[in-house]
């Protein structure tokens, strides 16, 4: 499968935006007062490891689809200290992701990509 599926197009997008944005919304923290640096920077990496995976499954690779699961799981967790309703909108998130990167049209991308790697390191 040589085009990219709609459904790996929308997730890496939503992935790719939500890391641009939580990443420019957090960089006024560096500046509050009382800041607790180590926090901060620990929310800046999960901001650009989503802008990470969201490229990673543009380009197919097949163990970005279990990196998107693992971030959306994360926040899950993260959410559940903050608010009963934000944890349902991320394990909502969660489903739909899972459903959208596993389909059969999607796994078959993933597939084809991984397969031209091989033939690639065998030639």
């Amino acid at each position: 499968m040589k085009n990219r599926p709609l459904p790996v197009i929308i997730v890496s997008a939503l992935f790719i935006i939500a890391g641009c944005v939580g990443f420019i919304y957090h960089i006024k923290d560096f500046y509050a007062p009382n800041v607790q640096l180590n926090g901060l920077i620990l929310i800046q990496l999960t901001r650009i490891l989503a802008i990470v995976c969201g490229v990673l499954l543009l380009f197919g690779v097949n163990w970005a689809r279990w990196l998107a699961i693992g971030w959306l799981a994360y926040h899950i967790v993260i959410s559940s200290l903050n608010s009963t309703s934000e944890m349902i909108a991320h394990i909502l998130f969660l489903i739909i992701v899972s459903i959208l990167l596993f389909i059969p049209v999607t796994s078959a991308y993933f597939k084809s990509k991984n397969k031209s790697k091989e033939v690639l390191k065998v030639e």
